[in-house]
């Protein structure tokens, strides 16, 4: 014998069907899965490893990225060249975590001849002039054309340089050039693992030389203008995925985040000129 369906029925049915998906919804908010704000599991940290010329605007912008992706980026900053245990290359050498690389353009290149970057991958981001700067109140010697440049070199008690491409082009470039080698190298120290600028704080150098946005914001120190642009070297800084990248998708998330638009008044305010992607 056949019993009707009731409306009692139906709602029975309705409830019991409605079990299963009331259970699995419940899971889901226990676990926080789905819930607003919280970023799914395959969001794993991002690990940067960056040079001085780029830092101070990457400090700026990586807040940004975080908000925006819901990934935590991970850093660690080192020259661009060189063999100080921290430089960029002697991290990638101990098999350090790395996703994104951004250093200068021709040391991001000799690591894709290394095989640690992938080859492609490589964008530029900005461009980097060279300045001085001397101890906060200190005397601001004239640096403005090449001839005044020499004289203050010249005159200088001791001169502070980077061991990465700024300090490169000075003690194999610039101090040929202006014909001061001889006079002006000996009284001339290379900085490994610390800021220019910090050394001249200290009192430890009369003069530095640094990439303009590495001077810029340190304390203690006055900024006081670029080299002349007949000796300038203009630095390119560049980004590149590393090949032993876990998160090579995310890396060029964060590396079209750095060279967007959007971000090159930040970068502008830190003394560099961004390469904005078009």
């Amino acid at each position: 014998m056949k019993h009707p369906i009731t409306l009692a029925t139906l709602s029975t049915l309705t409830r019991r069907a409605a079990l299963p998906l009331l259970a699995a919804l419940a899971l889901a908010g226990c676990t926080g899965v789905g819930s607003p704000g919280t970023p799914p599991p395959d969001k794993a940290d991002i690990h940067v490893m960056t040079s001085g010329g780029f830092t101070a605007a990457y400090n700026d912008l990586r807040p940004g990225f975080e908000r925006s992706s819901g990934r935590s980026v991970k850093t660690a900053y080192g020259a661009s060249m060189g063999n100080a245990d921290d430089s960029i290359p002697s991290r990638l050498a101990r098999n350090e975590p790395a996703d994104v690389v951004i250093l200068a353009r021709p040391a991001l290149d000799a690591l894709v001849a290394q095989g640690k970057v992938l080859p492609g991958s490589q964008v530029d981001l900005v461009r980097s002039a060279i300045g001085f700067a001397v101890r906060k109140g200190a005397p601001r010697p004239d640096i403005s054309t090449v001839a005044a440049l020499k004289r203050t070199l010249l005159a200088a008690p001791s001169i502070a340089y980077s061991a990465s491409a700024s300090g490169t082009y000075y003690e194999t470039e610039l101090l040929k050039t202006l014909g001061i080698e001889d006079q002006v190298k000996p009284k001339s120290k290379r900085i490994l693992s610390e800021r220019v600028g910090t050394v001249v704080a200290r009192g430890d150098a009369a003069l530095g030389l640094q990439q303009v946005s590495e001077l810029l914001p340190v304390a203690g120190i006055d900024y006081i203008g670029p080299l002349p642009a007949e000796v300038q070297r203009v630095t390119v800084f560049s980004a590149g995925v590393a090949t032993a990248s876990k998160q090579p998708d995310a890396a060029r998330q964060l590396i079209r985040y750095l060279n967007s638009p959007a971000a090159a008044p930040t970068i502008a305010k830190t003394g560099l000129e961004p390469l904005t992607a078009r």
